[in-house]
């Protein structure tokens, strides 16, 4: 016997549907709600973890050298003898000056490297003193050519400018949620006071918004020299920022600069390693609800094509006993799965990419990790596929169940019991 044709299967697996389109349109219902979930907070979930990501890379150094070690340098004892059972008790680390080495020879070695831009910073804590408010703040010494070149201090600028630090006498760039703490405002004069009891009266000469909480609410830049006097350190620094070219090397860049001076260096995808195991995490959470969503779906599927098969159990067995093989009969109930699972992929599309239309429209403004003013969304069509996939996927399992029992029944069986 020869396999029944693709049409007459499809002609078959419609008139079905048909007659049961209360049923049919409930389920396809529930594919397209699951598709349509799935495109929504995926385009939120993406819009919101590209942008917090394209924010890090625009703000932050790409790659950062710190004056520390990633594990403590081992005693002479334990270097003299590494294969020795060899026990440390009471020891107390070695008290030095704390800052890189040679930063000069270590600014050299680094904007050797081609596609890399380098600045030294110190890095420290302040209070920040406006008439009777008190504000803890993080002050960063810079030097304004070079922090330029690693870093877009000067495009988020809404006040001032990063060259005023050295053409204003004690010049200071607060953040604009710092400055709004302190209730202060461009050309105001706030005292800064650190934790070795030094005092400078200070000029604000610019105000920064970055769209990052962290910077825009606890961070003051300052010229390198004034902070060096303010923490006592004199012709010191605490860390080299580095920008790339290429802001995908810059795991490769880090390791190579750490291999060779031992200092802990951390590209920006360590930085915030946290943060972006956060965003796998989530995306494992929608995986499972949207999954969870097209399950249930799946057994409104499995339900028709179930109820179909017990009614049409004697056309079944006509079917069957003028020709039609059991694959064909497998097929007929598959097609009808595939069909409603792709109908509500396609209306679960629709629904979707309106959804995200309208959301896109909504204004509002929160401030979370990063300040976010509306719904960041980003349509990408890998997910279309994706759900559509999924949706079919489903579908076509819930039919598979049933299509099995169909083509297992015994024509002879059923002819006999019938009237």
């Amino acid at each position: 016997m020869t396999p029944a044709g693709a049409g007459l299967l499809l002609g078959i697996g419609l008139s079905h549907l048909g007659r049961r389109r209360r049923q049919t349109a409930v389920s396809i219902a529930g594919i397209m709600m699951g598709v349509a979930a799935y495109l929504v907070i995926s385009s939120m979930m993406l819009g919101f973890q590209n942008d917090f990501i394209r924010r890090i890379i625009d703000v932050s150094p790409h790659v950062t050298m710190l004056d520390e070690y990633r594990s403590p340098p081992l005693q002479p004892a334990v270097r003299t003898f590494p294969e020795a059972a060899v026990e440390i008790i009471g020891l107390r680390p070695k008290q030095e000056l704390r800052g890189l080495r040679n930063p000069g020879k270590l600014l050299a070695e680094i904007q050797a490297i081609p596609g890399v831009q380098a600045a030294p910073a110190l890095r420290g804590q302040a209070i920040l003193r406006f008439g009777s408010t008190d504000v803890s703040a993080t002050i960063i010494g810079v030097e304004p050519e070079l922090e330029a070149r690693v870093s877009n201090i000067e495009r988020d600028l809404t006040a001032g400018s990063l060259a005023a630090l050295k053409t204003t006498a004690n010049g200071v760039i607060l953040g604009v949620g710092l400055a709004r703490k302190l209730g202060i405002a461009m050309h105001d004069t706030v005292n800064v006071v650190s934790p070795t009891g030094v005092v400078l009266r200070m000029k604000v000469a610019g105000l920064l918004r970055t769209g990052i909480t962290n910077i825009d609410s606890f961070q003051a830049y300052i010229l390198l020299k004034k902070v060096q006097v303010l923490l006592g350190r004199a012709n010191v620094v605490n860390r080299i920022n580095l920008r790339l070219a290429d802001v995908t090397r810059a795991r490769e860049v880090a390791a190579r600069l750490e291999s060779l001076n031992a200092y802990r260096t951390e590209s920006w995808e360590e930085a915030n390693e946290e943060v972006l195991g956060l965003f796998i995490v989530q995306r494992a959470i929608m995986f499972s609800v949207i999954s969870a969503i097209l399950i249930v779906a799946g057994f409104g599927i499995f339900n028709i094509i179930s109820t179909v098969i017990h009614e049409k159990a004697r056309d079944i067995a006509i079917l069957k006993s003028v020709g039609f093989l059991e694959r064909d009969l497998r097929r007929i109930f598959l097609i009808e799965g595939v069909i409603v699972g792709a109908a509500g992929a396609l209306l679960g599309w629709a629904l979707g990419y309106a959804i995200i239309s309208a959301l896109a429209q909504v204004r509002f403004s929160m401030d979370l990790i990063a300040t976010i003013e509306g719904f960041v969304l980003e349509r990408w069509w890998g997910h279309y596929a994706i759900s559509g996939v999924m949706a079919v996927g489903v579908a076509s399992i819930a039919a598979w169940l049933p299509a099995r029992h169909a083509a297992d029944l015994d024509p002879v069986e059923i002819l006999r019991g019938g009237p």
